[in-house]
């Protein structure tokens, strides 16, 4: 499972597809609806939150609202709850530095053209998260 914390802008078509399908995955975790993932280090920052269910709906907004930009059509009747105005988590610098590689090194291999557009760019976080200074996620599995 792979919850980005970058802009959704930078994924491609697969992964954009990918990061929609394992949210919905961490919206049931959250909601109790599944056994699996019950203990996947990604879904620490959002078990953190006051509403869990709350923050994922507003993840997954972030990405339908992407999806919805490049012409295709995500299911938002699949958010439990679509909170755009949940409350922004923080993410680190070097969280994001770490995942910005890794998406790069994923976009060489399966989207050359992708990974030549974002090459010399900044990352942008996903809209629901705040950027401070730090090091890589404790839960982060590097």
């Amino acid at each position: 499972m792979r919850i980005w914390s970058l802009h959704p802008r930078h994924l491609d078509a697969k992964g954009l597809v990918a990061c929609w399908r394992e949210a919905l995955l961490a919206q049931a975790v959250l909601a109790g609806r599944t056994r699996g993932y019950t203990r996947h280090p990604q879904l620490t920052r959002f078990r953190a939150e006051v509403d869990p269910i709350s923050a994922i709906g507003a993840y997954l907004g972030g990405l339908a609202d992407e999806a919805t930009a490049r012409g295709y059509r995500f299911d938002r009747s699949r958010i439990d709850r679509d909170h755009a105005a949940a409350p922004a988590l923080l993410v680190t610098d070097g969280q994001l530095a770490y995942e910005w590689s890794h998406l790069l090194a994923k976009l060489t291999q399966r989207s050359p053209e992708d990974a030549a557009r974002w090459r010399d760019a900044d990352p942008s976080p996903h809209p629901l998260f705040r950027v401070v200074a730090g090091t890589i996620e404790p839960w982060e599995r590097p």
